[in-house]
């Protein structure tokens, strides 16, 4: 039976849980929400690099993303980083959803599942 490890476990939620040969990562959000969306997606893509990481993987095995922005007048913003992060041939499914985020400074938040 495999195991269940969680990583940066608090009172709320964790940031990944890894079960199964699979990452599932939290919703991540940017440390500096001042920045644009462009920052902010850069931001996040740099934490979710450090997680796949710490499960032994990375953005190569991506299995499913979700992308929740604040307002998608911004989508393009949010797409020139992605586009910049995201290793050719790579692209993995991907839903990108307007959403009211847990704080209005959040203009954008990314939900990734992948394989370990």
């Amino acid at each position: 039976m495999s195991n269940l490890t969680r990583v940066n476990v608090a009172k709320r939620l964790s940031d990944m849980a890894v079960y199964n040969g699979v990452a599932y990562l939290a919703g991540q959000v940017a440390d500096d929400a001042t920045q644009d969306i462009t920052g902010q997606t850069t931001q996040i893509l740099t934490a979710i690099d450090k997680l796949l990481a710490t499960a032994g993987t990375d953005k190569t095995r991506l299995l499913m993303v979700q992308i929740f922005v604040a307002n998608m007048k911004e989508f393009d913003g949010m797409n020139k980083a992605w586009d910049a992060w995201v290793p050719a041939g790579h692209a993995p499914p991907r839903a990108t959803i307007e959403a009211r985020l847990a704080s209005a400074d959040y203009k954008v938040e990314i939900v990734v599942t992948a394989a370990v």
